[in-house]
């Protein structure tokens, strides 16, 4: 599919007599795409029941005969204050028992009835007047679904749905659920736990200490599956009256909740890409780290996310907010290096992305993000990344096409691990995403592009080397095709730690067919207290005692097992850094005959078919295998088959 370009705009915000210039001027940009209308439902309908379409028919058609694409947005992030009084406990409510008040945006709790009814009915309304528009190409469910912490809510009305989700998830021979069975599975009798009817069943917040670990994980996982109903609530209207390709807008490192599940429902993945905003607020780098690429962004926290959601796309995703400018809601928010905006823009292509939409067209004067830099100024004159997406908009057009293959490497990435990860940690600090982005860091640095793949995934067979760092609970089915996959493959650390109600399961993990390594006790270390490993490196953070008759491959300065296996099966049994990752999994691929480099820091390839893309986050040239990368340079190679 081509790549195109697009914008993010808020027609209801400007003058309409500007509309015709800002679509003229969106055309003469190379644009393709113009999403609208994701945060427009108090100008949709002002009063309950009384629609006023009549300006979005006009911006649609504006932009529509200008040329452009619109990409539609269900405008149920942004409930307007008459919803309030109409459903007063549609609030969500956070850990500490309050609600979330009105006054901003994604108010709302994915458990209530009445607020779902209220999505449907505006929903359909806005299928029924635009689902045949020849100018709609594309919708988007909603907006950025868990941004703000917004996911778990510990409202009554989540409280009620999450009982009924535990009655189906335990239910035993009759049409109830079985409170015994629950009891069992949650080991209950400790502390005197025990529940006598699913109705006595509260939420896992405001008890004396933590709350039973597999009670805060179905928790969990039923605040995922509440996510996962509501998107599909709003698809399923769409797609009666559209055939039109349907997206949602994910995050960055926004986890509590499974985006493959989302996924399966929808045509396309989009995320949103703020790369400065996410280094001080998401990536969790040291202040040096940050210091150095304050203006570039983390060079693989975009990647991470382009072939996160390429999985989640299976196959096909876009960028749908691309940061052209400094943001308003980190910490710190300096403008980008120049030519970042393009670097991002091409990096997103190298990695497959069909569309990359500027946020947003004009800087608003007014609100909360009165400071969030666009493509114009608010009094409309050209700001910096103006020039840059038209440079990004004349290279698109007169460029190949980018060649998408099947990469060697895949990384297996699971939600649900993460929700374990999340209750329980056992140190401060640890995460699932730490843990894999720490991985897929390393494999960057190595220079290997590769493919990141469900835990539902059973097909290896096009790979020759597979990483499962942290999968918490893993099914048999799992572990039975990695065993029998024909590539080399790397587990750990807490690999199948936990059974699938998060308890130790017995034998003890990972238990692996074909891999004689029992974890016999963990413990997590304090971030100063690393150990060296004898082959160079440390472990920090976390390790694990390993034992068995496996090979011992990788020992610490102490002399314990650090990584054992056998034949094609590998496992890590600690928390490495990025000498001992980088060391260790270059090893695997000269034993698999994958080739890697030893780029410098800031510098990350891609490799796409026959080429070979190059990208230096540096603010500065740098020279790499006979190459000069001029800062913030982007170099498409051509490579041998």
């Amino acid at each position: 599919m081509k790549r195109t370009l697009g914008t993010c705009y808020y027609p209801e915000h400007w003058p309409r007599e500007i509309w015709e210039d800002d679509a003229g001027r969106m055309v003469e940009l190379g644009l393709t795409w113009v999403r609208i209308g994701e945060f427009s439902w108090g100008q949709l309908e002002p009063t309950p029941g009384e629609y006023q379409f009549d300006w979005l028919d006009d911006a649609i058609e504006v932009l529509g005969d200008a040329g452009l694409k619109v990409v539609l947005g269900t405008p149920t992030a942004t409930p307007p204050r008459w919803m309030i009084d109409r459903h007063p406990d549609m609030l969500a409510v956070d850990v500490e028992g309050r609600p979330r008040k009105f006054g901003s945006r994604r108010h709302y709790c994915f458990s209530h009835n009445g607020y779902k009814t209220e999505c449907a009915r505006i929903v359909t309304a806005m299928a029924e007047r635009y689902g045949s528009n020849p100018h709609v190409a594309a919708w988007q469910t909603d907006n950025e679904y868990g941004c703000h912490d917004t996911t778990i809510s510990y409202s009554n009305a989540a409280r009620h749905a999450f009982q009924d989700w535990l009655r189906a998830r335990y239910r035993g021979h009759g049409n109830d659920g079985d409170i015994s069975a629950l009891n069992k599975a949650w080991g209950n009798i400790f502390w005197s736990m025990d529940y006598d009817d699913f109705d006595q069943i509260d939420l896992p917040n405001l008890t004396v200490t933590e709350p039973n670990p597999a009670h805060s994980l179905a928790f969990r996982r039923f605040s995922s599956d509440q996510v996962v109903a509501f998107n599909r609530l709003q698809v399923d209207i769409l797609r009666a009256h559209t055939d039109a390709p349907i997206a949602h807008n994910y995050m960055g490192r926004i986890t509590d909740f499974d985006h493959f599940a989302v996924g399966s429902d929808l045509d396309i993945a989009s995320w949103d890409s703020y790369p400065l905003g996410f280094l001080e607020d998401r990536v969790g780098a040291d202040d040096a780290w940050q210091r150095r690429f304050a203006r570039q962004g983390d060079p693989d926290f975009q990647a991470f996310h382009h072939d996160l959601y390429r999985a989640v796309g299976r196959g096909r995703w876009w960028v749908m907010e691309q940061q052209p400018g400094p943001v308003n809601w980190a910490p710190y928010n300096p403008a980008p290096l120049s030519g970042m905006v393009r670097l991002w823009s091409w990096e997103a292509f190298a990695h497959g992305a069909e569309a990359v939409c500027y946020f947003r067209w004009r800087q608003a004067p007014f609100a909360q993000e009165q400071m969030h830099a666009g493509l114009l100024r608010p009094d409309s004159v050209e700001a910096p990344g103006f020039e840059e997406a038209r440079r990004v908009a004349t290279e698109i057009a007169d460029a190949p096409e980018v060649e998408q293959g099947r990469a060697r490497v895949a990384m297996l990435f699971d939600y649900d691990a993460d929700a374990a990860w999340q209750v329980q940690p056992h140190g401060q600090g640890l995460s699932y995403f730490g843990l894999v982005f720490d991985w897929y860091k390393a494999m960057r640095n190595l220079g290997l592009s590769l493919d990141i793949l469900p835990a539902s995934s059973r097909n290896f067979s096009e790979y020759d080397l597979i990483v499962a760092p942290g999968l918490m609970h893993m099914s048999d089915g799992l572990k039975a095709a990695l065993a029998a996959a024909k590539a080399r493959v790397l587990f750990g650390p807490r690999s199948a730690a936990r059974d699938e109600d998060m308890s130790i399961p017995v034998p003890l993990p990972p238990d692996m067919a074909g891999l004689d390594v029992t974890v016999s006790r963990v413990e997590s270390l304090r971030p100063d207290m690393p150990v060296a490993l004898e082959g160079g490196g440390n472990l920090h953070l976390y390790r694990e005692v390993l034992e068995g008759s496996a090979e011992v491959l990788e020992r610490s300065v102490d002399g314990l097992a650090v990584a054992m296996g056998t034949g094609r099966l590998c496992y890590i049994g600690a928390w490495l850094d990025q000498v001992a990752l980088r060391r260790i999994i270059g090893q695997e691929c000269e034993t698999a005959r994958i080739a890697t480099l030893d780029l410098p820091d800031g510098v990350r390839v891609r490799d796409c078919g026959t080429e070979r893309f190059w990208f230096n986050y540096n603010s500065e040239a740098v020279n790499v295998d006979g190459l000069t990368l001029d800062a913030a340079g982007v170099c498409r190679q051509t490579t041998s088959t």
